[in-house]
């Protein structure tokens, strides 16, 4: 039976109870994080709760733990729910206030905690580079508001965007806005034209991936030709390869966008020269 962290304490996941005039109910007034641990390991943690910090700032929620707080608390949950592969969700709400109120609740109210696992499969596509098959995508265009730097707990859009993509037949839905590539529903997006890899940079229409981040790492440290710049729409339906990228995901290729091949319609050369690196990287962390 799975076991959940509320408010500072373990319990099964059918005892857990939150008020509904909980603020993350009410207003979708909070953050979240998703961590991946191989082998019991947790990866990229460091880089994970440095982003639940700037998120919690940015919305001046007060971070009730200190990173190795935190660290514990994670590490607890993984071993209390078997350890190996899983993913480590957390989430940080405002809290409950008496009343249901936009503004914030003054003096400051205690933050709700919720913590979960869920088993993860680690044989992405980077395991297998030489046969994997890819996946496909749609195209849309990006009507989120204009903080996706935030990883709030408001995803409706995402969720919306997200379905569109299922309903197609695809995995995910890749996304423009006033012509340029942002990112994914739930992912970042790379686009490879003649051996050159892009990506769009650090905005507030963008989240800072953890998994993207470390791409961009593996390209420059072997000097794999990279680029983070503005993506036009264009060049995006033009690629040789396109990439998403996730904690969960890791980096997988699209082979079809909107019903149309990517390039050759199979996984790219460029991609698994990073797939190999990818795994590489990743075993050395989190060895068997």
């Amino acid at each position: 039976m799975t076991e959940v962290y509320l408010n500072g304490t373990f319990m099964e996941s059918e005892r857990a109870r939150i008020s509904p005039l909980d603020r993350g109910f009410l207003f979708a007034d909070g953050v979240y994080e998703v961590i991946p641990a191989f082998n019991g390991v947790l990866f990229r943690i460091d880089e994970h709760l440095a982003r639940l910090e700037r998120s919690l700032g940015e919305l001046q929620i007060h971070n009730p733990h200190s990173r190795e707080t935190w660290q514990m608390l994670c590490q607890k949950l993984l071993l209390r729910n078997g350890g190996g592969n899983a993913s480590v969700y957390l989430q940080v709400t405002r809290g409950t206030a008496a009343t249901r109120d936009h503004a914030f609740p003054m003096p400051p109210i205690p933050p709700t905690i919720f913590m979960t696992t869920a088993a993860l499969n680690a044989e992405t596509a980077v395991t297998q580079p030489d046969s994997a098959s890819g996946a496909a995508a749609i195209s849309a265009d990006d009507p989120r508001w204009a903080r996706c730097d935030i990883k709030s707990v408001s995803l409706l859009p995402n969720a919306m965007l997200r379905q569109q993509a299922v309903a197609s037949g695809a995995v995910e839905a890749i996304l423009t806005r006033d012509g340029f590539l942002t990112e994914g529903s739930s992912t970042n997006v790379f686009v490879v034209k003649d051996g050159l890899i892009a990506t769009p940079p650090l905005s507030n229409r963008i989240l800072g991936g953890i998994t993207r981040d470390l791409v961009i790492e593996l390209c420059r440290k072997n000097r794999m030709p990279f680029e983070e710049r503005a993506v036009s729409e264009a060049e995006l339906l033009d690629a040789d390869e396109i990439w998403i990228s996730s904690s969960t995901k890791d980096v997988m290729p699209i082979v079809s966008l909107n019903q149309k091949p990517v390039g050759h319609g199979r996984p790219g050369e460029v991609w698994k020269a990073l797939a190999r690196r990818y795994v590489e990287f990743k075993r050395n962390i989190c060895c068997e």
